[in-house]
């Protein structure tokens, strides 16, 4: 009996702890506040750039925030981790709101997607007939070059990357060859 106790009150002082905890963060744009991790759902508020706030939570893409008396879901981009304002902020502090208090032996990778859900995302499958109109926008090289030559573009010489599979079996990455 006196282990469900113990169990039942630290489950309660985690519980208050993580509502609590919340993170301080500030705004980088003027955004809107959703009210559900989809720009598909209601607007419940804004914020103006620069406006300092609490990260909650993070979903996907997504920081549930809290703006005053408003709590909602704004895009992870738009947020800097951290107090202070906005003029100093660069990739290392959005993906400072992308791990706030995440696994910090975890990568994150973030990458923005306008107009599909997560969801929407995990279901997709392969369109032969999607990627036959696609290469029928293809550009073909000399074309480039004589647009590139009008724009008064000049060709540079780039060394190639590495093979990706050579470099995996070189690494210590964890991960191996899944990127």
């Amino acid at each position: 009996m006196k282990s469900v106790w113990l169990f039942g009150t630290a489950l309660a002082v985690m519980m208050t702890l993580s509502s609590a905890l919340a993170a301080p963060g500030t705004v980088l744009r003027d955004e809107k506040i959703y009210a559900n991790a989809a720009s598909t759902s209601k607007v419940v508020a804004s914020v103006k750039r620069g406006s300092a706030v609490e990260i909650v939570t993070k979903q996907g893409g997504w920081l549930k925030i809290k703006s005053g008396k408003t709590e909602g879901w704004i895009r992870l981009l738009s947020v800097r981790a951290g107090t202070g304002g906005v003029g100093g902020a660069g990739v290392g502090d959005v993906v400072g709101a992308a791990t706030t208090r995440s696994d910090p032996t975890r990568v994150v990778a973030v990458a923005g997607l306008r107009g599909l859900s997560e969801e929407e995302l995990k279901q997709a499958q392969f369109n032969a007939d999607e990627l036959t109109r696609l290469e029928a926008n293809a550009v073909k090289p000399a074309d480039a070059k004589v647009r590139a030559a009008r724009s008064g573009l000049v060709a540079s010489n780039l060394a190639h990357l590495p093979d990706p599979k050579a470099a995996a079996s070189n690494s210590s990455s964890p991960w191996g060859e899944s990127y």
